[in-house]
């Protein structure tokens, strides 16, 4: 394991999930029930994910090193465009939504669980891990990162997540997050060009 690829797939994981409906949806569930069981039932699932994207970032490390930076490019730069031109509101509506078409009589871990992991299904962050394995030939490392990622803006949402976007709003993290995935964008393009 490296950890400088374990450091930089958590800084890029974690900035690509804070604004997103999923986070919202946690924030909303740990102001309704129990944080620390809405926080249990959201890691269980983002492990599952970030398991999963890894595996399949293993099948796709066997295409052509030039295939995988040129995509890594193109989805870190759809991930800044989706950040900087998707309204907030548009985020917090599919938020809010699938908490409230979370079925009722499950208990708070179950309810989380099955939130976080039928709305990650296909996420930008998802397709990050799979490209990010691919990249770097090291599934264990970027397993650590996405799934420490993942785990913190889960705590994020069902601790503090009401507090957070008092002093720090979701449009700021969203437009922050953007300019990010551009810069990482540019600095791909620009590996590949030269390399």
């Amino acid at each position: 394991m490296q950890v400088d690829i374990v450091l930089g797939v958590f800084a890029l994981i974690f900035v690509a999930e804070l604004p997103d409906k999923t986070m919202i949806a946690t924030v909303i569930m740990g102001s309704r029930d129990r944080p620390v069981l809405v926080w249990l039932g959201a890691t269980a699932a983002f492990g599952i994910h970030a398991g999963l994207a890894v595996a399949v970032g293993g099948l796709l490390e066997h295409l052509p090193h030039t295939w995988i930076e040129a995509v890594t490019a193109v989805l870190f730069a759809g991930g800044a465009v989706y950040l900087l031109l998707v309204p907030e509101a548009t985020e917090e509506e599919a938020g809010e939504e699938e908490v409230e078409t979370a079925p009722r009589g499950l208990r708070p871990v179950a309810t989380a669980f099955a939130v976080i992991f039928v709305g990650e299904f296909g996420d930008l962050t998802q397709i990050l891990m799979a490209n990010l394995a691919a990249k770097y030939h090291d599934p264990l490392s970027v397993f650590v990162g996405s799934f420490a990622a993942l785990a913190t803006v889960a705590a994020l949402g069902a601790f503090g997540g009401r507090y957070l976007l008092r002093v720090l709003p979701i449009g700021m993290i969203r437009k922050g997050g953007g300019v990010l995935l551009a810069g990482f964008a540019v600095y791909t393009l620009v590996s590949l060009v030269r390399g």
